[in-house]
């Protein structure tokens, strides 16, 4: 009996030939998915992401602004995406980089394919390559920038050649204030409560304004570059800073206004890149990682309780132990590399995390922090009576 090869159906893309080239010389070859109707080039700086699955989460984290996303799960794309999974309004990474790319998806929460997702916001992405060599590459030589491109000429060589210097043209992230491309355009309002609560969105996802508001927080949300005379007008109970992208210590101007709502004595929390701002504020240094802390699945210790935390994180940058403040102490830290994780401060009731306690994707070992922050506000106010 004749065995007929399986059909491609005519919505699936089989995809086109794609260069993964990265700024040191290393190139990679594989298929094109997503935005590669026309010849088309996605610049970033290369990172990985260590996560099961979220990937439509975490393409749609603002922090992922300017960075190319390897996923070090083999199999991307099964469950499909849905609207329902948003962590903010677009993708914000610049593209995508799988193993292999599930052609179909099989969830009764999908609405459309990860393929079909990513042509829908103009993101390009390249499959078929091995994920596992591009990761071990950038944890040796660190993240650095990379084109994906389907701009391929008849001499592959050159094509190669062609790719890499793309890639060198990119902008490094090092210098980078990417908040102005992630925050909200105009100030609103969300949830209801008993306090509230001033936040800057300097990228914020979804799910952080979601666990806020389940805390018992009215949320008054502004965009990054508001100044901190019309924060403190509105009489906030309590300040958040969000998570975002970029280098912080290039965002000065946001760092300058964090001064006079520091000084207000109004509880504040920060989360990601706001722990790292607020710590500059504070008179600490940041630094970039090599590679950074990206997944689901980063240990981190409790420093006041001993306690262990499995931990989602996105971030580049960290909070320098050398030349911290006497006024903070270290309450956090990264089991893998004793990198700061988290401080509070020592008479101002302030207090900061770098990972990511909303855990969407990951775990939620860390949501006791939001209930921490209400907490402070709570006892804040009563100590103002």
């Amino acid at each position: 009996m004749e065995i007929k090869k399986a059909e491609t159906p005519d919505n699936i893309s089989a995809g086109k030939p794609c260069i993964l080239a990265l700024e040191d010389g290393r190139t990679f070859r594989g298929l094109s998915f997503g935005a590669d109707d026309s010849p088309n080039t996605a610049l970033g700086e290369l990172v990985f992401n260590t996560s099961m699955y979220g990937y439509q989460e975490i393409m749609t984290d603002p922090s992922y602004a300017g960075q190319i996303v390897t996923f070090t799960s083999p199999e991307i794309g099964n469950y499909g995406t849905n609207d329902n999974d948003m962590e903010s309004r677009q993708i914000y990474a610049r593209g995508m980089v799988v193993r292999h790319l599930s052609r179909r998806h099989s969830s009764w929460r999908a609405q459309q394919s990860l393929d079909r997702f990513l042509k829908d916001h103009g993101i390009l992405g390249i499959s078929d390559v091995d994920t596992r060599a591009i990761t071990k590459h950038i944890r040796s030589k660190g993240a650095m920038r990379c084109a994906i491109t389907t701009d391929i000429g008849e001499n592959l060589n050159e094509s190669l050649e062609a790719a890499v210097q793309k890639a060198l043209n990119g902008p490094k992230m090092e210098g980078q204030n990417l908040t102005g491309e992630v925050t909200c355009p105009e100030p609103y309002t969300m949830g209801e409560g008993k306090y509230t609560v001033a936040v800057l969105d300097f990228g914020i996802k979804k799910n952080i304004l979601n666990m806020l508001a389940a805390s018992g927080l009215k949320l008054n949300i502004y965009p990054a570059r508001t100044s901190s005379a019309a924060i403190l007008e509105s009489k906030p109970d309590g300040i958040f800073l969000s998570n975002g992208p970029g280098d912080p210590a290039a965002c000065a101007e946001i760092i300058d206004e964090l001064k006079p709502l520091i000084d207000s004595n109004i509880p504040i929390f920060g989360i990601c890149l706001g722990h790292q701002l607020l710590s500059i504020a504070l008179g600490a240094r940041t630094y970039k990682l090599k590679f950074g802390h990206r997944g689901g699945n980063q240990p981190v210790k409790n420093l006041i309780t001993g306690k262990v935390e499995v931990t989602s994180q996105n971030h580049g940058f960290a909070v320098d132990e050398n030349g911290f403040p006497d006024s903070l102490d270290v309450t956090h830290i990264n089991l893998n590399d004793k990198s700061i994780e988290g401080f509070k401060h020592k008479h101002l009731p302030i207090f900061a995390v770098q990972y990511h306690p909303e855990a969407s994707p990951g775990p939620h070992d860390s949501n006791y922090l939001f209930e921490q922050f209400f907490h402070l506000i709570d006892t804040t106010q009563l100590a103002r009576v």
